[in-house]
C-alpha cells in the first residue's frame, strides 16, 4: 500500500511506530463521542488490528507536510450494513491540529483511493449525532444522510450516530 498525499498532507499506511499516536487519540477529550477512552489493553489491540487489517480495509496516520508527527488517522474497512457489504470510514484529529481542513483533506484523499479499487458501491460514515464537526466532514464531501441510527461502538456499548452514506459508481 502506497503513501496517498492531499494538499498539504500525507496519510501513511499504518506502521508499528504510530502506536504512540493511537495512545495520543485515545485522550478523553478524543473519545468523547466514542463512549471514553479505552483502556491501555484495548488500545494495544487495537493497533494490532490496525496492522493486520488486510485486504478488508487500511489504517493510515495523516501527517501535515509542515510537521514532523502525525496529527491523526484515517481508515476504511469492509462492513456488511443493511444486508450489503460497503466499506465503513472512520478519522480521528489531534486537538491541536483541529480546525485547520485537515481531517476533510485526509477523508477526501482516501475517498479517492477507495474510489479507485472499485470494490464496493457504497462508503458508509458513522459519526454520533453529538459530533458536529465529523458531521460537517461527512456533509462538505458529498455524503448523503440517510437516517439516525443505533451502533455498537465500542463493542458491547450502542450510541446514537447519523448513518451517512456516499456512492461510489
Amino acid at each position: 500500500m502506497s503513501r496517498i498525499s492531499e494538499t498539504g498532507l500525507e496519510i501513511k499506511p499504518w506502521e508499528n511506530k504510530d502506536l504512540q499516536l493511537l495512545f495520543q487519540l485515545n485522550a478523553p477529550e478524543m473519545m468523547e463521542h466514542l463512549g471514553g477512552p479505552e483502556s491501555d489493553e484495548q488500545i494495544l489491540k487495537r493497533h494490532q488490528r490496525y496492522l493486520q487489517i488486510g485486504d478488508k480495509g487500511c489504517m493510515f496516520s495523516i501527517t501535515p507536510f509542515s510537521e514532523a508527527k502525525a496529527a491523526g488517522s484515517v481508515g476504511y474497512w469492509q462492513k456488511v450494513w443493511n444486508d450489503e457489504f460497503v466499506y465503513e470510514i472512520g478519522w480521528s484529529v489531534l486537538p491541536s491540529f483541529q480546525g485547520k481542513g485537515i481531517a476533510s483533506h485526509a477523508v477526501k484523499a482516501l475517498i479517492e483511493k477507495i474510489k479507485a479499487e472499485r470494490n464496493y458501491k457504497y462508503i458508509h460514515a458513522f459519526p454520533s449525532i453529538t459530533n458536529s464537526a465529523s458531521n460537517a466532514i461527512c456533509r462538505k464531501l458529498g455524503f448523503n444522510l440517510i437516517s439516525e441510527c443505533e451502533f455498537e461502538y465500542p463493542p458491547g456499548s450502542f450510541m446514537q450516530c447519523n448513518d451517512w452514506c456516499l456512492e461510489l459508481i
